[in-house]
């Protein structure tokens, strides 16, 4: 029968006694607010002590009283949530996505039958959907919770927020608490009747938009078998024994299939292109999506590729994402201004970083701020879920960067902005140099004179600062390189040779030794020239393939070498042409010019450059298929490298010994030695990955995995590929094709 059942038969049943409604709350003791609720199936269905009250009001008999009695019951039951008490507002129909979240929720939902509430409580940057996402977890909930599920929004971005006796007061009203008892209770007596009722019933509460831990601690029952779901852009670190769960952009997929729900699969199918790239545009973010699925879908005349272009520039991008009064940048708003001054101005800072994401190191250079004062502004907009974190990084979503950008032009004098980006490409160069000393002989660890901010302690460290500042200390580099200023890019150059050794496949070393090479020529230094110019035939030869382009540079190279009289970059020059002919199968060549290089390196006693000249000598044998000789040749270079023991950079050291062991396991290998074969590759494997040199290791994995295949080792072989593709994007791009093609061979076999 439910609320409405009871409601209709009240009525009736107060009609034929001929009584009014105010009649009936004097007589029975229930406001008359409250009997027209019910009358009206506004409200939930009384509890026995209500129904009691209002059948003695009506002056019903045994059977009119059971009869009502009965209505109530039937409201009760599991199999119908009151009237009021399933208060969720009408339903998302094209929600999509969310699948594992969904799935956490529904484990918690279980865990609530113990007696113990669950709470759990949603976070996330300002457009993510955390409430839509809530209210579908609670409506597939609903079942779980007969009792009535219950939404509270505590509007806690209000400027005055409702207070916790009026969300109490609220509640209570919902859940169906006579006014007689409230009115018992007192304002004091809320707060435990609340908890009572809660403890009574299996309830699902939603705390909608909460404010803070403070707003929220009051509401939160402390027994029974309900449970409660939070959401709030605040991570609420405050509250004790809560599940926390986060949410932020949808999937590309996932971001697609929404815009198709509000678009329509017709006009998607028109340019399938433009979807992705509004979705993109979008930041994947579920009310971004949903303002520009509605613009489409109220502008019938407008394609997606239309749109998609609008969105492409970035200055207008946040004025496009306006439909009615959905508009984008007023959730953003919201949250801006709920932050401290430190806070806000750190976050408009932020949107003159390069790169995707900084530290706190980076972001106390933009704010002139000690570091841990950077740090609590930074955890502040964490909190806020206007930044996210990562291992210590911090990342704006790409629309609140745009966001952030708007209110920095507004906010911020230009000159002030300029100071902070060159404060902060100042610290980038100057420790990206210190760092990347690590890696070069005759350098090793900081000076004790240096003062950072970054624990450059180990070179271990200096590595992972290095690639976890990729991009913004590329940009600081190009930035440089613009304003003219050519010594800041050679010396960081420079600082960089042999580091790049150990991150060969970062993408961008063609491009930095490049402009070095540029800037070294503006300077008019020959040495300097030559020097940057064989960086450049390095990266153009190992990085991007380009084996004549390479030799080219080489040769230039060697006539700037030539000029400056300098014998080592002579020698390096005359090693990196014979490194590229040697892959071009050019062995004559490429054997007198490794023998040029040997001389020379011998003669300036650069003891690393003769190690990488007798290493290039089996590596051409072995190219030119004379594998016995190129293994003889590789044992003479390691006892070469063990006689002169730690004279070579360790990293250097491992390097070699690295592709030597390759080398001399692919040889066995054309012998179909395979013991010996794999055992040399596997060597080499370790050797990579204990020094970190995950590139090398990439590669040796897949020359592993196709060893062991050819000796029927199927399944270690499988093994090798699995690891090889599981360095992801740090490894060599062809072997990690390759071990993808390679699987997929297995797995059909």
């Amino acid at each position: 029968m439910g609320g409405a059942g009871f409601g209709v038969l009240l009525r009736q049943l107060r009609l034929e006694a001929s009584l009014t409604i105010e009649a009936l709350a004097e007589a029975s003791g229930v406001s008359v607010r409250g009997i027209g609720d019910l009358e009206r199936g506004r409200r939930a269905t009384p509890q026995r002590r209500t129904v009691a009250a209002l059948a003695d009001g009506l002056g019903l008999g045994e059977p009119a009283r059971e009869r009502l009695l009965a209505a109530a019951r039937s409201g009760r039951s599991p199999r119908h949530s009151p009237a009021g008490v399933r208060a969720f507002p009408r339903g998302i129909d094209d929600f999509v996505g969310r699948e594992a979240e969904l799935t956490q929720l529904a484990a918690l939902a279980d865990r609530a039958t113990a007696g113990q509430p669950v709470v759990a409580a949603v976070s996330g940057p300002p457009g993510a959907g955390k409430t839509t996402f809530t209210l579908q977890a609670a409506r597939d909930l609903a079942g779980r919770f007969p009792d009535g599920q219950l939404l509270l929004d505590l509007r806690g971005l209000d400027d005055s927020p409702p207070d916790t006796a009026e969300l109490l007061l609220r509640a209570l009203n919902a859940l169906g608490v006579a006014d007689r008892d409230l009115a018992k209770a007192g304002l004091q007596g809320h707060p435990e009747l609340y908890r009572k009722v809660l403890a009574e019933r299996r309830c699902l509460l939603v705390l909608d938009n909460a404010r803070d831990e403070a707003q929220v601690r009051p509401l939160l029952p402390g027994a029974g078998a309900g449970m409660v779901l939070i959401t709030s852009r605040r991570m609420l670190t405050g509250l004790e024994s809560v599940h926390r769960l986060s949410i932020g952009e949808l999937s590309p997929i996932e971001a697609a299939d929404f815009l198709i729900a509000l678009v329509g699969q017709e006009r998607v199918n028109a340019d399938p292109g433009a979807l992705a790239e509004v979705a993109h545009r979008c930041g994947h973010l579920p009310l971004a999506l949903r303002v520009a699925g509605n613009w489409l879908a109220t502008r019938t005349g407008w394609t997606m590729r239309r749109l998609a272009d609008r969105l492409a520039l970035e200055e207008r991008r946040l004025d496009t994402l306006t439909a009615g009064d959905l508009r984008l940048s007023a959730a953003f708003d919201l949250s801006y201004r709920q932050l401290t001054p430190t806070a806000a101005r750190l976050f408009r800072l932020l949107s003159l970083v390069d790169g995707p994401d900084v530290s706190a190191a980076g972001a106390a250079q933009l704010t002139e701020q000690p570091l841990f004062d950077a740090e609590d502004a930074l955890e502040e907009l964490v909190e806020t879920g206007l930044l996210g974190t990562d291992q210590d990084r911090y990342r704006l979503h790409d629309l609140l960067r745009l966001y952030a950008r708007s209110r920095l032009h507004a906010e911020e004098p230009p000159e002030k902005c300029e100071a902070a980006r060159a404060a902060l490409h100042r610290w980038l160069l100057e420790t990206t140099v210190v760092a990347g000393r690590w890696y070069e002989p005759d350098h090793g660890a900081p000076p004790p004179t240096w003062q950072g901010t970054v624990d450059l302690s180990t070179a271990e460290h200096a590595r992972q600062w290095l690639q976890a500042e990729g991009d913004n200390w590329l940009a600081a580099l190009r930035t440089a390189a613009t304003a003219g200023d050519h010594a800041s890019v050679v010396e960081v150059a420079e600082a960089l040779h042999w580091f790049s050794d150990q991150w060969i496949y970062w993408g961008h070393w063609p491009e930095v030794f490049a402009t070095a090479a540029h800037c070294a020529q503006a300077l008019g230094d020959p040495l300097l020239e030559a020097t940057h110019l064989n960086y450049h035939a390095w990266a153009l030869l190992i990085c991007e393939g380009r084996h004549h382009d390479s030799l080219a540079r080489a040769a230039q190279a060697l006539t700037a070498a030539q000029r400056a009289a300098d014998l080592p970059q002579q020698g390096w020059a005359h090693f990196y042409s014979a490194w590229t002919l040697s892959l071009l199968g050019d062995h004559a060549a490429a054997t007198y010019h490794n023998r040029e290089s040997a001389r020379l390196f011998e003669a300036a006693g650069d003891l690393h450059g003769t190690l990488q000249a007798m290493g290039n000598a089996g590596y051409n044998l072995s190219v030119a298929g004379r594998h016995e000789e190129s293994i003889a040749q590789h044992l003479r270079t390691l006892a070469f490298l063990d006689q002169v023991g730690d004279r070579i950079e360790p990293h250097v050291a491992d390097a070699v010994r690295l592709n030597l062991e390759t080398s001399i396991g692919l040889s066995h290998a054309h012998f179909k030695n395979w013991p010996e074969a794999i055992g040399h590759l596997r060597a080499a494997v370790s050797l990579g990955r204990d020094s970190g040199n995950e590139g090398l290791e990439s590669r040796t994995l897949v020359y592993l995995g196709n060893t062991l295949l050819a000796a029927g080792h199927h399944d270690e072989a499988r093994d090798a590929f699995s690891q090889c593709i599981a360095l992801g994007a740090v490894a060599d791009p062809n072997r990690l094709t390759e071990a993808r093609e390679r699987l997929a061979g297995l797995d059909t076999h």
